[in-house]
């Protein structure tokens, strides 16, 4: 492994929410932060080299998009997902997180209907009711240990007003990669209810070995034309700073309606770096990109075995893609404020409490794995403690 990923990086002191928050966050700061969705890795050394070549020009003037940016986009996804993607189809949006709220206003009007399947990331739900549509659950439905979509009950709450779906693809916090059979069905549905498709698609290149990630806009011409999909470097390179997202639209009409959103708001220039940096990323990544799973995959491992052998109470959803893990705490008998008070104060770690993703995460807390194996280590002996105090009660 040419890359060391043991390596402690001080993340404190740089105004990093994952860590210089965790006082704001906890309430304490003596805490192992195992929350924020970014990595304890160093961004890749290639892109490091490339964001100093630009500085040391120390003109950071009014920039634009480079043909190589949406090249080394086109590049990545043929070879890796054998995704054909047209330049045109490439708009550019700060963050995922952005694009999705300007999807619910370039796509719907105010009441229109907007499907989401929790237990899923939190900000699914604002971009729907912030702007004053109606929110849609459909909640995901859970067997043996594994996460599955419902059709069942997405098919009973589609209404007339029903115009679009958000779907996290791989999913995010259960870890689940979505066969094909599955988003064909959900793919099917939609089209026959004339239901718009957002696909998140950030956690794409973080597939754990053994599975493979499936564009959901690649199903079809006919799935295309109704999807849209949001990419970036962010989550797979550590590069969530640099606010840069790409959203893959493939059908003309919905690619107007969606950069006259972006142009009225003035926020589709990017920034100088960013661009650069998913150049990089998307030029020269592979090789960085295969070590990380590999390191990821074995902390993967030493959770799932480490419960199995020490902290039974604890069963660990086992994760198909992401760097988290869905901790299922429902053994310990305690959900909400109270679990969270269990993890942070008596086991000293910072964790995503379940059911702020919604329906179906309550007694569940979300780990962040893309840190160092001692970190790992230390935390999970550290809630061993906690768990063991517990049970002798």
């Amino acid at each position: 492994m040419r890359w060391n990923f043991d390596e402690h990086v001080n993340r404190e002191g740089t105004d990093c929410i994952k860590y210089d928050l965790r006082k704001e966050t906890f309430g304490v700061k003596d805490v192992i932060p195992m929350w924020v969705a970014d990595m304890d890795f160093r961004t890749p050394d290639f892109i490091v080299s490339a964001l100093k070549n630009r500085i040391n020009h120390e003109i950071y003037g009014y920039s634009f998009f480079p043909s190589e940016y949406h090249q080394s986009i086109i590049k990545w996804f043929r070879e890796r997902y054998d995704w054909h993607i047209e330049e045109e189809w490439i708009c550019f949006s700060p963050g995922v997180v952005p694009a999705l709220n300007i999807s619910t206003l370039a796509f719907t009007q105010q009441g229109d209907g907007i499907i989401v399947q929790p237990p899923v990331y939190f900000p699914f739900f604002s971009a729907v009711t912030a702007h004053n549509r109606k929110l849609l659950i459909n909640q995901l439905k859970e067997s043996n240990g594994r996460w599955e979509m419902n059709f069942e009950s997405l098919l009973r709450i589609i209404d007339g007003t029903t115009k679009m779906i958000l779907i996290s693809n791989p999913h995010n916090p259960v870890g689940r990669v979505w066969s094909y059979e599955e988003l064909n069905e959900l793919a099917e549905i939609c089209i026959e209810n004339n239901i718009l498709i957002i696909s998140d698609e950030i956690h794409c290149d973080l597939v754990l070995p053994g599975f493979r990630h499936n564009p959901l806009s690649k199903l079809s011409d006919r799935v295309a034309e109704r999807t849209i999909t949001y990419v970036s470097p962010s989550k797979t390179f550590n590069l969530a700073g640099l606010a840069t997202a790409s959203v893959i639209i493939p059908d003309p009409d919905l690619r107007e309606s969606f950069k006259r959103i972006v142009n009225n708001l003035h926020i589709g220039n990017g920034n100088i770096f960013g661009t650069i940096a998913s150049v990089a990323a998307y030029s020269r990544g592979h090789e960085w990109l295969s070590d990380l799973l590999e390191y990821i995959d074995h902390n993967v491992d030493f959770v799932m075995e480490f419960c199995r052998k020490m902290i039974p109470e604890i069963i660990p959803v086992q994760p198909e893609a992401t760097y988290m893990i869905w901790l299922d705490c429902r053994k310990l008998g305690m959900q909400g404020k109270d679990m969270q008070d269990f993890f942070t104060n008596l086991a000293g770690v910072g964790m995503s409490e379940g059911s702020t993703f919604g329906r179906g995460g309550e007694g569940f807390m979300r780990m962040n794995l893309a840190t160092t194996r001692q970190t790992v280590v230390k935390a999970m002996e550290q809630i061993e403690k906690a768990v063991s105090s517990i049970r002798k009660n």
